[in-house]
This record gives C-alpha cells, structure tokens and sequence, in this order.
C-alpha cells in the first residue's frame, strides 16, 4: 500500500515547503500554499507496476521523421514550425475570451473534416453549449467527436483506443483526478493530469492540445509547472476590445520559438492574417510627430510596425511613463542617453510610448525607432513618411548593428519606403536591396537624419 505525506506548494512559483506558512519563502507571496498529499519518497509508481525501460543506442530507429498533419490554418502551422506533430502535448494559453476555443475548434473541424475523428473534451461547457458555439462557428461535422466530462479516468480510456487523429482538452484545470484529493485547478491537480495526458499522447501517439487559464500576471495558471511538462506552449495574445490576435510560441521542442502567428476575430471565427505589415500600417498618420515605421523580425518573419511616442507636460505631480508593446527599461535607458548624448529634455515630461496594433517587440534593434519617435514628438518634427528605422542604440550614444538587415530592408521596399535609416555597419546589406541607406554611427548623427536637421 502507498503512504501519503502532505506537503505545501506555492501557487505563483510553485515552492514546495514542508509545512504551511502564510507567505512563501521564495516569491513572498501570501496565502498562496496549498496543501496536497504525495506519495513517500521511495515509492514509485512504474517500479510498483514491475514497468522497466532498457537503454537503446541514440543511432537505432528510422531515420524518417512523423509527417505533421496540416491545421488547416498557414499561420498556425508556421507557429508550430511546419504543423502538428503525431504524440505531441501543446499547451495553449491566453485571456479569459481571447479565443483560445474558438481556435481550438476550428482546428478541430478542419482535422475532423480531413484527416480522422477528432475528441473535443469540454470541462466547462455542456454538451448543448458546444453545440451551439460551433454551430454559430460552421464548425459541424460528424467526426468531431464531443464529450464533456471532467474526471480525467473517464476520459483516458477514449485517448487509450488511439482512434483519434487529435484530442483537445478545454480546459486542464477543470480536469481532476481523485487519486488527490485537492480541488480541480490546484498544483497538485495540474501535475498529476499533465502527466497522464502525457503518457496518454506518447503512447497512442495522438496530438493533445490542453487548453490552460492565465493568472492575473499574464502567465499560464499552474506557477508555470505546465511548460516544464508539455512539448509547446503558446500563448494567444490580444486587446479583448480589438480584433486582431496574435499567436505567440514561447517553447517549442519541434520548431523555432520566435515565430507568431496573426489573426482577427471576425463575427464567424478567427481568420487568418496574411499580410499583417499592411494591416497594422493601414490606419498610421502621415506627417504626424512622433510615428515611426520598424522592421521588426518575429522568426524569419519581417513586420512593419508602428512606434508611436508622445511626449507633454505634467499635468500634476511627478512626469509619469506609460509605455505599451516594449520593454520599459529600454525606453528609461533611451530617454538618458538622449539626454546625455542628444541634448533633449525628458525628466519633466510626460513620456508615452507605445506600438499599435497591440503588438509586443522584444528585441534591441526597435531602439534606434523609440528614440526618432521620442525626439519627433518632443521638438514636433514628424519623421519623413518614406523613412523606416531600425538599430540598437548602446550606452555611448553608439548606435549598433542588428540581425536579418537583408531580410527587413526587403520588407521597407515592399511598402514603397524608398529610406533606411540603419547602422552603419548594415548599410551594405541595405544598398543591395534597393532601398537607399542612411547610416549613423552615434544617435545624434540619426536624429538628423530623422528629422531633417
């Protein structure tokens, strides 16, 4: 017989203590622990089964590859770096109404309609419920298969025939298992279900999307204890107010984690974006101080963006700093050196920054596009509207090279930008594409350029 301990885990980070406290050690969160019962080191389930594995050569085995099965949807495949791997776990999360089932099920029908059965597990939802989402959707189709139930021993005989060409489970922290006696949801609950949805896609060797919630903070509910188990994550981002959605892979054991995928949400479902550069500069003003076009890079994939910056005088109290779809210590570490490099004046200012579209660049080489933003829209210069911009900008004032500058130049000329404002150092890579370079060195050589000085 199995003898259990209890034990306590941190909700947030996911810190295992022996006993309950009411903040964690780690995180210094409060009331956050939760109690759940685990088995006596020692005691392992597979060495009870008599289960043993025996080592093989990595060099054994075909050297052929499953072929991935199509979703139907060119940028989710693109996300996932070609298309569904057969015996994968995907975990796909996002806000609560981001569209997280309305992209689960149209996955569904197209796999349903194409390739075999698909089981579709609502947990939350009865069945007359999903019947009318995917009726309003034109999602019907006789092999997609619906079962609504939320013990997860009643749902791993279906995945155990291997009779489906794709599972999704919506979502996992409505599925339990009462080997534990904590609630559906908790740390506990989490753990022991993934792992048997794990088991259950290696072995029958069908692809399981489990569909997760997101804390307040943005991140998969679980203290991001799902993405150590799963073989991809992505994540559905997007303003609830706003139609456009993007795809996000934040791991992904199979393809690239830099890739997105874009979507909109329209009345019939999500459809697909395939040329999201035109979509987010439709609306961009022309000769409008502080807007700046950049050549972001999302994988091997150039879009154009709009950084837009505004700067003001504080109304009251001290200069506030709002910035949205970068990183807000780059923008503080932007707005000294132009400071000290450029002779602007920012500290009693308003500063305002962000990208439309809702979109979220990570990368250094959007740093040279902030700072012609900021300086546009303090001296009330607008940057010329065949002008793109894109570096890094260091400490020094320097402005430094960044990668795939082929690749974004290509992109500027697409759209009739005829200017590029770039790094010295990539002025060569930009003159071959035909779009003509205007290189800088230091920020105050680019600001001139930016704006015509």
């Amino acid at each position: 017989m199995i003898r259990l301990k209890s034990r306590f885990v941190c909700e947030e980070c996911g810190t295992v203590h022996p006993k309950w406290t009411g903040k964690c050690s780690a995180c210094e969160s409060w009331n956050t622990l939760q109690e759940e019962e685990v088995a006596e080191k020692g005691v392992h389930v597979r060495a009870s089964l008599g289960i043993h594995s025996e080592p093989v050569s990595i060099t054994e085995g075909s050297e052929e590859t499953a072929p991935r099965l199509s979703s139907g949807m060119a940028e989710f495949d693109r996300v996932l770096g070609g298309g569904i791997i057969p015996g994968s776990l995907t975990l796909v999360g996002g806000d609560p109404g981001i569209g997280k089932s309305t992209l689960m099920l149209q996955l569904s029908h197209h796999l349903a309609a194409h390739t075999g059965r698909v089981l579709y597990v609502s947990g939350e939802e009865s069945c007359e419920q999903a019947r009318l989402r995917a009726r309003r959707l034109n999602t019907l189709h006789d092999r997609l298969m619906l079962l609504t139930e939320t013990h997860i021993a009643a749902i791993s005989p279906h995945l155990s025939e291997g009779h489906y060409a794709l599972a999704v489970i919506d979502s996992i922290q409505s599925v339990y298992s009462s080997q534990l006696p904590a609630a559906p949801g908790s740390t506990g609950q989490l753990r022991e279900c993934a792992n048997e949805f794990m088991r259950l896609a290696k072995t029958s060797n069908i692809p399981v999307f489990l569909v997760g919630h997101v804390t307040k903070d943005g991140v998969i509910a679980g203290p991001r204890l799902l993405e150590h188990l799963v073989d991809t994550v992505l994540y559905f981002e997007g303003e609830g107010r706003q139609s456009l959605r993007v795809l996000r892979a934040v791991k992904n054991r199979f393809g690239s984690t830099n890739e997105i995928g874009v979507f909109e949400m329209q009345e019939g479902g999500l459809r697909e974006v395939k040329n999201p550069s035109a979509l987010f500069l439709e609306e961009r003003p022309v000769g409008v101080s502080g807007s700046v076009v950049y050549p972001a890079m999302e994988g091997a994939r150039p879009l154009l963006v709009e950084v837009q910056a505004l700067v003001s005088d504080p109304h009251a109290g001290s200069p506030r700093r709002t910035i949205t779809g970068v990183n807000p210590n780059r923008v503080a570490l932007l707005l000294a050196v132009l400071e000290r490099h450029g002779g602007l004046r920012f500290c009693d200012r308003d500063v305002f920054v962000n990208v439309a579209g809702g979109i979220r660049v990570e990368e250094p080489g959007v740093d040279l596009a902030v700072a012609a933003a900021l300086a546009s829209s303090l001296l009330n210069r607008p940057v010329p509207a065949s002008l793109a911009v894109f570096g890094e900008v260091g400490l020094s004032g320097e402005v430094r090279a960044v990668s795939a500058s082929r690749q974004r130049a290509a992109e500027v000329a697409k759209f009739g930008f005829t200017r590029c404002l770039v790094p010295k150092s990539c002025s060569r890579d930009i003159a071959a594409s035909g779009i003509t370079p205007e290189p800088a060195l230091t920020i105050v050589e680019a600001l001139k350029v930016a704006l015509e000085k």
